[in-house]
């Protein structure tokens, strides 16, 4: 090319900018790349921040409304401080059954509000067909019968240890407070559902240790 042609080309390049505005995207706000089968993939820069530092948690467990209960091996000592095991499925079978499940015993809320709440409608909702009602949580058998006396819970509900998390695991509910100073380490969320032979009927789920939906008020009013 000669030193006349390429000026040429160089003044029609600046009239074409002039007279052309161009549609350019702020370089902050797209990337693409190439993935393996050649297509371009955009991620804005924002989502891809979002997903690397959000903290945020998602409510959700692998079990769900419509679901059957998967069943697992509980512990609890009777009245004449014997060791028992139940599964699941001998109580809730041909049954309506409320499940809750606490992150702990003795633990505030579980012991001031949650818990107690169900002993103290346990006759209203037995009065609208519910046959057991059980407490579940991570805790060894023990426990649950030192918390059962401090609290003076007769048969209204049966405390049940899920020692090993085996049941809490195999629906999604745990509850990891590994991170915690208090040492809680892994135990279940927050919940109350409604089991009918077996199959969920509601769940009322809580973000991790939170009381806001799982009372036994919000349970009574749902069935």
């Amino acid at each position: 090319m000669t030193a006349a042609t390429a000026t040429t080309a160089a003044f029609a390049a600046v009239r074409l900018i002039g007279s052309s505005p161009l549609k350019l995207k702020p370089p902050s706000t797209l990337l693409s790349f190439r993935g393996n089968l050649g297509s371009s993939l955009p991620m804005r820069i924002s989502s891809i921040r979002r997903a690397r530092f959000s903290t945020i948690p998602k409510i959700s467990a692998t079990i769900s409304v419509g679901d059957k209960l998967p069943d697992a091996t509980l512990s609890y000592f009777d009245a004449s401080d014997d060791l028992q095991t139940v599964k699941i499925s001998e109580i809730t079978a041909n049954k309506k059954t409320i499940l809750v499940a606490v992150p702990g015993a003795f633990t505030p809320t579980c012991s001031q509000k949650h818990l107690p709440g169900f002993v103290e409608k346990a006759a209203d909702l037995k009065a609208k067909g519910i046959d057991t009602i059980a407490c579940i949580s991570v805790n060894d058998a023990f426990v649950m019968k030192a918390w059962k006396e401090d609290l003076k819970i007769g048969d209204e509900v049966l405390l049940l240890s899920d020692g090993n998390g085996h049941f809490t695991k195999a629906i999604g509910c745990e509850l990891d407070l590994s991170d915690k100073p208090v040492g809680l380490g892994v135990r279940s969320r927050r919940y109350a559902m409604l089991v009918e032979d077996g199959v969920v009927k509601i769940l009322n789920l809580e973000e991790g240790g939170a009381f806001n939906v799982s009372s036994a008020e919000d349970l009574l009013n749902a069935i």
